[in-house]
Protein backbone atom coordinates (compact mmCIF):
# COMPACT_ATOMS: atom_id res chain seq x y z
CA UNK A 1 0.00 0.00 0.00
CA UNK A 2 2.69 2.56 0.54
CA UNK A 3 4.73 2.10 -2.16
CA UNK A 4 1.39 2.38 -4.47
CA UNK A 5 1.14 5.54 -2.43
CA UNK A 6 4.79 6.74 -3.09
CA UNK A 7 4.35 5.91 -6.94
CA UNK A 8 1.02 8.07 -7.10
CA UNK A 9 2.84 11.07 -5.40
CA UNK A 10 6.08 10.42 -8.12
CA UNK A 11 3.95 10.55 -10.83
CA UNK A 12 1.82 13.54 -9.65
CA UNK A 13 5.24 15.33 -9.41
CA UNK A 14 6.61 14.38 -12.36
CA UNK A 15 2.90 15.98 -13.93
CA UNK A 16 3.25 18.61 -12.59
CA UNK A 17 6.65 19.23 -13.03
CA UNK A 18 6.13 18.65 -16.63
CA UNK A 19 3.31 21.38 -16.48
CA UNK A 20 5.40 23.74 -15.35
CA UNK A 21 7.96 23.37 -18.06
CA UNK A 22 5.61 23.41 -20.73
CA UNK A 23 3.86 26.62 -18.87
CA UNK A 24 7.28 28.14 -18.66
CA UNK A 25 8.14 27.12 -22.39
CA UNK A 26 4.61 28.63 -23.26
CA UNK A 27 5.57 31.76 -21.44
CA UNK A 28 8.61 32.78 -22.69
CA UNK A 29 7.35 32.20 -26.16
CA UNK A 30 4.72 34.73 -25.24
CA UNK A 31 6.89 37.20 -24.22
CA UNK A 32 9.61 36.90 -26.86
CA UNK A 33 6.29 37.67 -29.55
CA UNK A 34 5.34 40.47 -27.29
CA UNK A 35 8.70 41.93 -27.64
CA UNK A 36 8.25 41.77 -31.43
CA UNK A 37 11.04 38.96 -31.50
CA UNK A 38 10.10 35.28 -33.49
CA UNK A 39 11.55 32.00 -32.14
CA UNK A 40 11.73 31.21 -35.52
CA UNK A 41 14.98 33.74 -36.51
CA UNK A 42 15.52 33.84 -39.97
CA UNK A 43 18.90 35.26 -39.36
CA UNK A 44 20.13 32.90 -37.16
CA UNK A 45 22.09 30.40 -39.40
CA UNK A 46 21.96 27.52 -36.95
CA UNK A 47 18.33 27.32 -36.67
CA UNK A 48 17.81 27.53 -40.87
CA UNK A 49 20.62 24.77 -41.31
CA UNK A 50 18.35 22.64 -38.29
CA UNK A 51 15.24 23.70 -40.21
CA UNK A 52 15.99 22.54 -43.47
CA UNK A 53 16.82 19.61 -42.39
CA UNK A 54 13.38 19.05 -40.49
CA UNK A 55 11.38 20.60 -43.21
CA UNK A 56 13.40 18.18 -46.09
CA UNK A 57 11.99 15.25 -43.58
CA UNK A 58 8.85 16.17 -42.89
CA UNK A 59 7.57 19.16 -44.94
CA UNK A 60 9.02 18.54 -48.50
CA UNK A 61 7.22 16.19 -49.83
CA UNK A 62 3.79 18.28 -49.93
CA UNK A 63 5.28 21.96 -50.01
CA UNK A 64 8.34 21.13 -52.39
CA UNK A 65 11.77 20.48 -51.79
CA UNK A 66 12.65 24.45 -52.85
CA UNK A 67 9.17 25.55 -50.96
CA UNK A 68 7.44 25.76 -54.47
CA UNK A 69 4.51 23.78 -52.88
CA UNK A 70 2.58 21.42 -55.09
CA UNK A 71 1.56 21.83 -58.62
CA UNK A 72 -1.19 24.07 -59.11
CA UNK A 73 -1.82 24.42 -55.60
CA UNK A 74 -4.96 27.10 -56.08
CA UNK A 75 -6.66 24.19 -57.59
CA UNK A 76 -8.88 21.89 -55.88
CA UNK A 77 -7.71 18.00 -56.20
CA UNK A 78 -9.97 15.42 -57.02
CA UNK A 79 -10.82 14.76 -53.26
CA UNK A 80 -12.31 18.10 -52.90
CA UNK A 81 -8.96 19.39 -50.67
CA UNK A 82 -6.78 21.98 -51.79
CA UNK A 83 -2.87 20.81 -52.61
CA UNK A 84 -0.10 21.93 -50.47
CA UNK A 85 0.62 25.53 -51.26
CA UNK A 86 4.46 26.99 -51.87
CA UNK A 87 5.47 28.39 -48.34
CA UNK A 88 8.21 30.95 -50.62
CA UNK A 89 7.28 34.25 -51.80
CA UNK A 90 4.64 33.32 -54.47
CA UNK A 91 2.63 31.38 -51.50
CA UNK A 92 0.65 32.82 -48.95
CA UNK A 93 2.22 31.50 -45.76
CA UNK A 94 3.92 34.69 -45.41
CA UNK A 95 0.50 36.40 -44.33
CA UNK A 96 -0.12 34.68 -41.24
CA UNK A 97 1.30 35.55 -38.09
CA UNK A 98 4.20 33.18 -36.46
CA UNK A 99 1.35 31.92 -33.62
CA UNK A 100 -1.02 30.53 -36.83
CA UNK A 101 1.96 29.59 -38.52
CA UNK A 102 3.04 27.51 -35.06
CA UNK A 103 -0.43 26.15 -34.54
CA UNK A 104 -1.14 24.91 -38.25
CA UNK A 105 1.96 22.95 -37.55
CA UNK A 106 1.47 21.90 -34.48
CA UNK A 107 -2.26 21.19 -34.55
CA UNK A 108 -3.24 21.34 -38.41
CA UNK A 109 -5.64 22.98 -40.18
CA UNK A 110 -8.05 23.14 -37.09
CA UNK A 111 -11.87 24.19 -38.84
CA UNK A 112 -13.06 27.16 -36.87
CA UNK A 113 -9.35 27.93 -35.58
CA UNK A 114 -7.02 27.89 -38.55
CA UNK A 115 -9.34 27.43 -41.45
CA UNK A 116 -12.94 27.90 -42.27
CA UNK A 117 -15.40 25.70 -40.47
CA UNK A 118 -15.59 22.25 -41.75
CA UNK A 119 -12.97 22.65 -43.94
CA UNK A 120 -10.97 19.44 -44.66
CA UNK A 121 -7.16 19.25 -45.03
CA UNK A 122 -5.01 16.74 -45.68
CA UNK A 123 -2.04 18.73 -43.31
CA UNK A 124 -1.25 16.60 -40.61
CA UNK A 125 -0.52 17.80 -37.17
CA UNK A 126 3.11 17.53 -36.37
CA UNK A 127 2.37 17.92 -32.79
CA UNK A 128 3.00 14.47 -32.27
CA UNK A 129 6.08 14.20 -34.32
CA UNK A 130 7.98 17.35 -33.72
CA UNK A 131 8.80 19.24 -31.07
CA UNK A 132 7.94 23.37 -30.48
CA UNK A 133 11.67 23.60 -30.99
CA UNK A 134 12.21 21.66 -34.67
CA UNK A 135 8.98 23.43 -35.46
CA UNK A 136 10.10 26.79 -34.66
CA UNK A 137 13.45 25.68 -36.67
CA UNK A 138 11.09 24.65 -39.36
CA UNK A 139 9.42 28.24 -39.78
CA UNK A 140 13.28 30.10 -39.21
CA UNK A 141 14.01 28.07 -42.90
CA UNK A 142 11.06 29.05 -44.44
CA UNK A 143 11.56 32.82 -43.45
CA UNK A 144 15.11 32.86 -44.49
CA UNK A 145 14.14 31.90 -48.36
CA UNK A 146 11.85 35.30 -48.10
CA UNK A 147 12.92 38.67 -49.58
CA UNK A 148 13.93 40.72 -47.08
CA UNK A 149 10.62 43.36 -48.04
CA UNK A 150 8.18 40.37 -46.86
CA UNK A 151 10.35 39.15 -44.03
CA UNK A 152 9.46 42.31 -42.28
CA UNK A 153 6.13 42.83 -43.31
CA UNK A 154 5.33 39.00 -41.90
CA UNK A 155 7.10 40.31 -39.02
CA UNK A 156 4.52 42.98 -38.42
CA UNK A 157 1.81 40.98 -38.99
CA UNK A 158 3.18 38.62 -35.95
CA UNK A 159 3.91 42.01 -33.73
CA UNK A 160 0.31 43.51 -34.92
CA UNK A 161 -1.44 39.99 -33.27
CA UNK A 162 0.45 39.86 -30.59
CA UNK A 163 -0.36 43.32 -29.61
CA UNK A 164 -4.18 42.40 -29.83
Amino acid sequence: MEKTSADTRNKIGVGLLAAAFAFLIGAIVFALLQEGKSPADPGNSEQVTRGKAVYVQHCAACHGARLEGQPNWREKLPTGRMPGPPHDASGHTWHHPDGVLFGITKYGLVPGKYAPPKYESDMPAFGDRLTDEEIWVVLAYIKSAWPEKIRNAQAEITRDTARR
